[in-house]
């Protein structure tokens, strides 16, 4: 069994969420996520907002051809991934989204 890791072992990725907020507290509030899995992570989530997603990849300076896309729940959820390097931790944004049904051809709407 690992070694249990302290609230200080978490310090890097909260100082970037501090550092973060200082900078884009203007933008979208995510789900925020620090986990002792992962102490060396930050992950900025948020659910059916892609507009909020997009804000925080180009603040990041994330560049859109590094956007990941994939589905899931049997093609009725879109999600996108990326991440990017800040203050000595890697912050991982995802993005979900639902995917309408197309309406058929001819269909009344």
């Amino acid at each position: 069994m690992s070694e249990r890791l302290t609230l200080d072992d978490l310090a890097v990725p909260l100082r970037a969420l501090r550092l973060l907020a200082a900078d884009f507290g203007h933008l979208s509030a995510p789900a925020v996520a620090v986990s002792t899995i992962y102490p060396d992570r930050l992950e900025l989530s948020f659910h059916d907002d892609l507009s909020g997603f997009e804000a925080w990849r180009d603040a990041l300076g994330i560049p859109p051809e590094a956007v990941v896309y994939r589905e899931q729940s049997g093609g009725h959820t879109r999600v996108l991934t990326a991440s990017a390097d800040r203050a000595d931790t890697v912050v991982d944004l995802v993005g979900y989204g639902s995917i309408t049904a197309p309406q058929p051809a001819g269909a009344a709407g």
